[in-house]
Formats: C-alpha cells, structure tokens, sequence
C-alpha cells in the first residue's frame, strides 16, 4: 500500500524561495500584513529590495564612513543591544564613552590637567551636537541679558552661508536668528572680517566651520578669534566661538598640528565633531565637548534616578544603541595619533591624485583647497553644451555616486561636482574614477548640446491655421530623443557641407 501525503499551502519545504507564494505577490506598502511569513522568506524579499541601493563604498556624496575593521564589526554585534542610556546597567559602556570625550578633549588642547576629567558627551551625530552647543550659548547669554536686566528674547548665531542645514534647523527650531555672512565667487567660506561685523550684543556666538561641506575649506578661526578678541574690548561684549568641527576635527590634528583653530584660542568654547566621519566609525556617532564646566550651565543637564543610580544626562534624545560608542573607543585605541595620521595622508595623497587627474583631462576647474578635508570639488571650465548635473547622471551608469550641487548665496550661480575621499577609497579607485569621468565626457561630446536640445523640444510647439490659438503637440520620450539625434546628426552634416567636406 503507497502512502502518500499531499503538501499544503503552509508547508514551505518543497517550495524554492523564489517559487513560493511569498515573493509572487506584492508586499504590503501601507498596512502591516495579517499573517506571518518564514524568516527565510522575509530576509530574502528584503535583502533582493536592497541590491537597488547603491554601493555605499561608491558613495563619493557622503562624508560617512563605510569600512571598518571585522574585529570592530565583531564589537558592534555584541553591543548592539544594549542601551546606552542604561548607564548602571552597563557601567562599563559609559566608562568607555567618559574616555572618548577626555580624549577628544585632549586632542582639541582643552586646558585640563592629565587626570582631569573633560565636560562633553557623545550624540547621535554632529547635528545634536551642535543643537547642544548652540542652547548652552543660548541659555548662557539669556542669563547674562536677565541679570543686566536687558532684554533676552532676540538671540542670534553668526555664521557662513556656508553652514550645514543643522544649523538653520538650530535656529527655527529654537528660535534664534541666523545671521549669514554671503559667499562670493572663489571664496566660497565665512569671511571673518564680515562676521565680527555682524556681531551685536545680541550674538550668542559665532560658528566657524572647519571643513565647509562645499569644497572642504577650513575657515580662519585663528583671524575671527583675534579680531573678536578686539570687538569684545572695544564694546564690553563677550562674544564666543563654537567650531563646527563636523569633517575638520579629525584631520587637522593629524595633518596640520600647528594650525589653531581650538581650544587654544581663548574664545572658542565649545567644539562639535562627527566620529561617524573621520573619527573612522559608523554612522550614529557625534561628539561635542566644552572648554570647561562654566560653559556648559547647569541647568541644562537633568538628573534621573528611575535606572537604578543617579544619572546626569544632556541630549536631546533618550534611548539609543551602544555600539556606535564602543567602536569609536575601539579607533581610538586601535590607531592611536600614528593609526590616525596614516589614514590622514593617505586620504590626502589619494585627494592629490584624484585632483591631478582631473586637471589633465583640461576641462575641469579645481575649486576645492589643497589644505582642508580631502575632497574635491571641481566645475566644468565650459558649461554651455553640457553641465555638471549631467556628469553626475552619467556616472552613476558607472556605479558611482557623485553629487552635483549649486552654491549658497551669493555665489548660486557656480555648479560644482564634489568628491569625498575616505579611508576605503584607494589610489586605484581614485584613477578608475578619473578613466570613467573621461569617457563620460567623450560620451557627452557626442550627444546634442543643451542648445539643440531646447530648439526640438520648442519645434514641438506649432501654431494651429484655422486661429492663433498655440496647440502643443505632445510627443513620447523615444520621439524627442529621434528627434534630438536627428538634429545632431543635421546639424554635423551641415557643417561639413560648409567646411568643404563631403
């Protein structure tokens, strides 16, 4: 007697994972599905949805870090359930973080003894370092304002046109006024001697960015210091500096230790810098230390005892995970100030080949500085057939990602492409990219100009006989390329005709 046993829809054993009936329907967008599915099921509709991102080692946009060691992998894993908020739960874990921000300090040369224990605190990034900083200026200038009995409710920060986003999130959310000093064409970052002239007895404080995300440019904070120094005395004001050291905080101690630019200038008070870019560590991790604790005012940390052990605590958020903590500690042992400065010119001298590269090609110009974040950021000399946000669609054919942007005000009018070079970004990576951008520009040689592109696509618009009444006559995507090629390719015949040639 056979016996036999009929499958049902439930048992998923005899189906391949691409025959089952999970991946043959489509997947909820909007609502949570009413059944469960298999994890192997789950993992493989996600993880075959996910090979459309792009490769983040690709990603030429970000400042990011992409790569990191297996053994710091191995560390994130193994942490990455544990809250760092629970400071008595994992005591351990906040010793660790209570080092990073006494090394940073150190770094940064803020005045401490060598025992003596730093005021800062680690953020989930550079923007909640800054929102911290920036209401430490704050509620520090509205206490000064009450005591003189002047008035308090018309705070405002000085800063470049050139300032990331989180500082005008800073500023509307917590209602400050940003007061921006504007761009030119070739100097694309905070001119101090406008800055300090922008300053009134309403400035919280003045940020200088040390490493523009537009073209990596530090600023002169050494300049802005000494000529704030001289306002100060001349008006009785005491106006600080916060150095949004986002990019630049992890380099210039590597590559330009004599640069000051720190807390070895007596007005800087406060400095922010993201682990999650040159600190060499994933994204999640900022850091913001203070020079000393008269400038962080008390009343801004709170006091919880709810986890088992009082625990002062200053962020804008609550929970988040632990690992992102131990793997900056983990870079900071690991590499050292040797470790560090290694990687640093590394990335440097990948910047200058890169840079050197483009030269050559003689059709880009360099806007980014040698000295700074090791980027570049270069512009087409010749924009009227074809543009930078072309290039940047065209490369991404290659795999790469490299942005196109325009400048802030007042130097909208200049387009640049920009990109960042990280530890992961090798010197060969660095000539294939240069290989790629030199077919991209054959490739736009040979396709119409902006110029005939628009002459077609008006040539779609005709005036009907019967009335004056304009009809456009819409046309499909494969019919204005045609019509585009046909252009091209009449408007090359016409030359030769006139040049002789036949």
């Amino acid at each position: 007697m056979v016996l036999s046993h009929a499958a049902s829809d439930s048992d998923v054993s005899v189906h391949s994972t691409f025959a089952s009936r999970y991946v043959r329907t489509s997947l909820p967008r909007f609502k949570m599905p009413e059944n469960s599915i298999p994890k192997e099921a789950a993992y493989q509709i996600i993880n075959d949805e996910l090979m459309l991102d792009g490769n983040p080692r690709l990603n030429l946009a970000s400042f990011v870090t992409t790569w990191m060691e297996p053994e710091c992998d191995k560390l994130i894993m193994a942490s990455i359930n544990k809250n760092y908020v629970d400071m008595d739960e994992y005591p351990v874990t906040t010793e660790l973080q209570n080092r990073c921000v006494n090394m940073i300090a150190h770094l940064f040369n803020a005045p401490l003894g060598e025992t003596e224990t730093a005021v800062g605190v680690g953020t989930v990034g550079s923007s909640e370092a800054i929102m911290l900083a920036g209401l430490a200026f704050k509620r520090k200038w509205q206490n000064k304002r009450k005591a003189e009995g002047k008035p308090f409710d018309k705070p405002n920060i000085v800063t470049g046109a050139n300032v990331q986003v989180c500082w005008e999130k800073f500023a509307r959310y917590f209602e400050v006024e940003l007061k921006e000093v504007k761009l030119s064409e070739g100097y694309y970052v905070m001119d101090p001697e406008q800055a300090v002239e922008m300053v009134d007895e309403n400035t919280i404080c003045v940020a200088a960015i040390l490493g523009s995300t537009l073209n990596g440019e530090f600023e002169d904070v050494k300049l802005l210091n000494d000529l704030l120094v001289l306002k100060n005395k001349e008006t009785g004001w005491d106006t600080p500096i916060h150095v949004d050291a986002a990019s630049g905080g992890f380099i210039a101690p590597f590559l330009y230790p004599e640069l000051e630019w720190d807390f070895r200038l007596p007005l800087v008070k406060s400095i922010n810098v993201s682990g999650h870019k040159y600190g060499l560590v994933y994204a999640g991790i900022g850091w913001v230390v203070w020079r000393n604790k008269e400038d962080l005012p008390e009343e801004l940390i709170f006091h919880i005892n709810y986890l088992g052990a009082d625990q002062p605590t200053f962020t804008l958020n609550f929970s988040k995970g632990s690992s992102q903590v131990i793997a900056q500690y983990y870079q900071l042992i690991r590499l050292g100030h040797e470790g560090y400065r290694n990687v640093m010119e590394n990335c440097r001298e990948n910047m200058i080949v890169l840079r050197e590269g483009l030269e050559k090609t003689g059709r880009f110009n360099i806007v980014s500085k040698e000295e700074g974040v090791p980027l570049v950021a270069f512009s087409l000399k010749d924009s009227s057939s074809h543009t930078e946000f072309e290039i940047s669609d065209m490369l991404r054919r290659y795999g790469w990602i490299v942005p196109a942007y325009t400048m802030p005000p007042n130097a909208q009018h200049i387009t640049v492409l920009r990109v960042v070079i990280r530890e992961d970004f090798s010197r060969t990576l660095a000539e294939r990219l240069v290989i790629d951008i030199e077919k991209v520009m054959r490739e736009l040689d040979e396709l119409p100009s902006r110029v005939i592109h628009k002459i077609s696509l008006e040539e779609e618009k005709s005036e009907a006989n019967g009335d004056n009444l304009m009809v456009t006559v819409k046309k499909t995507d494969m019919e204005k390329q045609r019509e585009i090629i046909n252009g091209w390719k009449k408007f090359v015949s016409d030359r030769k005709k006139t040049n002789g040639i036949c």
